[in-house]
């Protein structure tokens, strides 16, 4: 099963979905891409780090790379992705499913509810992806 979980800049929510789902389906190939690449963000490194998943090897990718990759489902995780979403072939005949998650980014305040952002976003992703694996 190839999985591409798609956002805006493939730097934090769809960096940690694609963690969850390797975590939770090792037999599946996951990738994750932006329709622009902004980074990996290293907040998202160290909330996911503190739930035992590293993505800290993780690189910001474009969809277009994976143009060639016979994909069964693309999950999109902000509208944004949703709404600009390059026609990939490979994704053709994929199922397509949509989640909208707060971007951890955008928050503002303290380290600390900065953080807390990241550990609210990130919980909302890890119940997203345990149900996805759940079903599949």
């Amino acid at each position: 099963m190839n999985i591409l979980v798609l956002c805006t800049g493939n730097s934090c929510r769809s960096q940690m979905l694609h963690g969850y789902l390797q975590q939770f389906l090792p037999k599946a190939r996951v990738y994750s891409a932006g329709v622009e690449t902004h980074g990996l963000n290293p907040r998202a490194v160290q909330v996911m780090a503190e739930d035992g998943v590293d993505i800290s090897r993780h690189t910001s990718n474009l969809a277009t790379e994976y143009a060639a990759v016979p994909f069964d489902y693309v999950l999109t995780v902000c509208d944004h992705a949703r709404e600009t979403c390059p026609i990939l072939p490979g994704a053709a005949t994929a199922q397509r499913l949509h989640h909208s998650f707060p971007d951890p980014a955008q928050a503002t305040g303290s380290e600390q509810e900065v953080i807390t952002a990241f550990r609210e976003t990130r919980s909302q992703i890890k119940t997203y992806a345990q149900e996805f694996a759940r079903t599949r």
